[in-house]
């Protein structure tokens, strides 16, 4: 017989009923270190007071408003992303999906509204993630994405990544934008190298296309920059942005420059909860605190003190490990045991973390993790790889 709640996701037996900070409560009363953060969502911990407070605030003044009428809490944070980044222009959504949907819409329209509407192709490369709707299993191109679901949305050209010579040779008359994450996630934590995008920069403005990141998971200071491309010193046409920017709360947005959403006006997208009143004003107080330069100084320190542990973990634990990688608080451990199996271990030792392609346990913790939960990170963690050795 069928679940009650529809079976496609394989979920651990755990049942959380509190969260404070960096940690989450069973309903057992044991606490676990939150390494994974809800697939980084929670950059700032469970429960944060700020976001707690900002979110009470609204929630007794209002809760929705349709947009057919102008929202100031959206305009707020719609200013703040602009002041802070390379953006004309903010359309929010609910999810990094939904932020897909419209990124890709917006290349394509630009292009008709350009007088060339068979510009349609969207490159993207394997190991990419952009969501699960039509437009972004499309994108992907992975046989465990698209199996069972065709016809598939056409217009992607799926190319192996890293390879700079099928990334020329697939550009032509039809090519609308290169869609990349700068660091991918579900594909293993595979950080583009700066030079690799300064490159996709270069070849995009060459070449008269849009270049289109994706940093729904690699974005709202993860990296220990706001945004990931920011340590390439490029900035793209058309950004996603969604997981961390709400704090927990259902929030995504899609930032463009001017030029790059000039064809989409009114009537060509909506959303009737996208950039509602109580998202906005969690978003606001997130990218208030992430955005300060201070913060941003204590999570690259935190991130090094982080990295360094675990090279530690690694060479204590050769079979277990094969190396870290990654960036910020946005890292992988590379593993020689099924990724599987040290999540479940990791279970036992009470430290929660998320699997990925290619071998890796994600490490996605909140951005404001202190030394000490580090400490006990790695504690754990070195309990969780030992309990393998021996069994």
């Amino acid at each position: 017989m069928i679940s009650p709640v529809l079976p496609t996701y394989a979920r651990a037996p755990l049942h959380f009923v509190k969260g404070e900070g960096t940690w989450l409560i069973d309903e057992t009363g044991r606490r676990f270190l939150d390494l994974g953060s809800g697939i980084a969502v929670n950059a700032l911990g469970h429960a944060n007071p700020e976001l707690v407070a900002a979110l009470t605030e609204q929630a007794n003044k209002i809760w929705h408003l349709s947009n057919l009428y102008e929202i100031p809490q959206q305009e707020a944070l719609a200013q703040k992303l602009v002041d802070v980044t390379f953006a004309d222009t903010v359309f929010f959504t609910n999810s990094g999906t939904e932020a897909c949907e419209l990124a890709v819409k917006m290349a394509r329209k630009y292009w008709y509204d350009k007088g060339q509407p068979d510009r349609v192709e969207i490159l993207t490369f394997s190991g990419c993630f952009h969501g699960r709707s039509s437009a972004a299993i499309a994108a992907s191109g992975a046989e465990k994405m698209v199996k069972g679901f065709g016809p598939m949305l056409p217009g992607f050209v799926h190319l192996p990544w890293g390879d700079h010579d099928a990334l020329h040779a697939a550009i032509g008359d039809n090519t609308a934008a290169i869609l990349i994450e700068p660091v991918q996630g579900e594909g293993g934590i595979r950080p583009l190298p700066d030079q690799c995008l300064q490159g996709l920069r270069k070849l995009c403005d060459e070449k008269g296309i849009l270049l289109i990141l994706d940093e729904v998971q690699c974005g709202v200071g993860r990296t220990g920059r706001l945004f990931a491309h920011e340590w390439a010193g490029v900035t793209p046409d058309i950004m996603m942005v969604a997981k961390g920017i709400g704090g927990g709360f259902p929030l995504g947005a899609v930032l463009a420059t001017e030029e790059a959403a000039s064809g989409m006006v009114v009537g060509t997208h909506g959303s009737t909860y996208g950039g509602n009143p109580l998202g906005c004003a969690v978003g606001k107080a997130v990218i208030d605190r992430i955005s300060d330069p201070d913060f941003l100084d204590g999570v690259r320190a935190r991130a090094g003190l982080l990295r360094q542990k675990l090279e530690g973990l690694v060479a204590a634990h050769p079979d277990i490990f094969e190396g870290v990688r990654g960036m910020g608080l946005m890292l992988g451990l590379r593993c020689k045991v099924a990724p599987a199996d040290l999540v479940k271990a990791g279970y036992a030792a009470a430290v929660i973390t998320v699997p990925a392609a290619d071998n890796i346990v994600r490490l996605l913790p909140p951005l404001n993790i202190t030394e000490d939960e580090i400490a006990e990170a790695i504690n754990r963690l070195d309990q969780a790889a030992t309990s393998l050795e021996t069994a």
